[in-house]
């Protein structure tokens, strides 16, 4: 097959549909083709955000939108075994593994553990053919096309990810980590990873994203994972993106949340040169918690937008989130938050906090909290802030025998602590913190070892 190549006229990415659709698996189910066929057009009616859009008034998207991108033709050349897969990997944890290396599937890369239950662990390709009632019943669900650019280019080309369903009244122990891995082929490639859990009622799992990259690797990761939460189950999500400053990285979380169910979201954003995290969840039955924790960290010209839709559409639901970014060099962070309180949603009590660290001068942060409340009997508060480091505290340090750079970097290790002490799992916050540590000297402040 020829290689396509996707530029910044639309219709480029509309000749590369017929493409995607005459190779993919999927194209011998009516229900799926046409689903697809409606994203493409969505995605042709559209097109790509500009800064004329209010969800992305912050970030300006030309350098990604510009760039020409290949599809995936075939195999491209083996690269992974310069990847480290067990550096990313959560020491000391009983884990199951899916590794997708360059948007393909690597069996020889990944392991499931054998379980007694009815758990399904794989890839999704293999999913709708093997478990195909269980993935119409619940994918495109949760993922709205008519007026998303990037969710409907991920749903008219997405041709493989992860699946994960949790059958009900299963407490699963375990870590699912899921590693997309992108090799610097030298290619500037477009990978449309299209991820869904399904958790069932009385159910909890924990489950990893990690999106990682090597060197200078430049392509464009453009991810939607679904999730389905059953009653009274409870997911914690873990999304690390430490990719190369050379790719662009788009990514959206979107949950539905049935009665009493709790949604744990921990977001870790370090590489990339363009990134947009999106988490949307919809608090779709009474007595459900949302609880959204994020840290992102940008060095040199990274442009890291963190966009969060919280739906409360029922009564007696709690939301939280809290946010911070730390931002040095010449790097830009948008954090973009709104709770939307629904007619019916009574008695919601939702809770927005932003909290932004300017490194530099040249460093820039737009945050913009916002509550949209049509129902009367709630409690919800928002809030912002953005500050550089405080003198007063570095010369109390340094008038107590502290070096400056090591008051710094206890000022600092105690801004990101807010964030990681959320972390519950003991090895995947060491983890993280190990990761916000070598951020920290790669940007030349050093953190103290206690």
């Amino acid at each position: 097959m020829e290689s396509i190549s996707l530029n910044e006229n639309i219709n480029s990415y509309i000749e590369g549909y017929k493409h995607v659709w005459e190779r993919s698996k999927f194209n011998n189910k009516q229900w799926v083709s046409e689903t697809r066929n409606r994203a493409i057009n969505d995605f042709g009616d559209v097109g790509f955000p500009t800064l004329r859009h209010e969800d992305w008034r912050f970030t300006n998207l030309a350098p990604l939108v510009k760039t020409t991108y290949k599809l995936r033709n075939g195999t491209i050349k083996d690269t992974g075994s310069k990847i480290d897969i067990s550096s990313l990997m959560i020491p000391d944890v009983k884990s199951s593994v899916l590794v997708f290396l360059d948007g393909k599937y690597e069996e020889r890369l990944s392991k499931i553990l054998k379980h007694d239950q009815i758990i399904v662990i794989k890839n999704l390709s293999c999913a709708f053919e093997e478990n195909e009632e269980i993935v119409k019943n619940y994918i495109f669900k949760n993922s709205e096309t008519k007026d998303e650019s990037f969710t409907a280019l991920n749903t008219a080309y997405f041709e493989d990810g992860a699946f994960i369903y949790i059958p009900g009244n299963t407490i699963l122990d375990e870590l699912i980590q899921v590693l997309y891995l992108s090799s610097d082929s030298g290619d500037c490639y477009l990978y449309n990873p299209r991820n869904l859990y399904v958790i069932g009622d009385n159910s909890r799992a924990h489950i990893m994203e990690y999106y990682y990259s090597p060197g200078k690797a430049k392509y464009f990761s453009n991810t939607v994972t679904e999730v389905c939460l059953g009653e009274n189950s409870m997911l914690d999500h873990y999304f690390i993106e430490a990719e190369s400053k050379s790719a662009y990285n788009i990514s959206s979380l979107n949950v539905n949340q049935k009665r009493s169910s709790n949604l744990n979201s921990h977001s870790i954003l370090l590489g990339g040169a363009i990134v947009r995290n999106n988490i949307h969840p919809v608090l779709n039955g009474e007595g459900c918690n949302s609880s959204i924790n994020g840290l992102f960290m940008s060095s040199d010209k990274q442009h890291m937008d963190n966009f969060m839709k919280v739906e409360h559409a029922s009564p007696h639901c709690d939301s939280r989130q809290l946010y911070n970014g730390i931002l040095a060099d010449k790097s830009k962070g948008v954090f973009h938050g709104r709770i939307i309180v629904h007619k019916d949603a009574q008695k919601t009590d939702a809770k927005q906090t932003n909290r932004n660290l300017l490194l530099s001068d040249n460093a820039k942060i737009d945050t913009k909290p916002q509550l949209e409340i049509y129902a009367d009997d709630v409690k919800c508060t928002h809030g912002a802030t953005i500050g550089q480091m405080d003198k007063d505290a570095i010369f109390y340090l340094r008038s107590r025998g502290i070096d400056d750079y090591d008051a710094k970097s206890m000022l600092l290790e105690a801004f990101a602590k807010q964030n990681i002490d959320n972390i519950k799992v003991a090895e995947i916050k060491q983890y993280v913190e190990r990761l916000v540590k070598d951020w920290f000297e790669n940007v030349g402040i050093r953190i103290s070892s206690n």
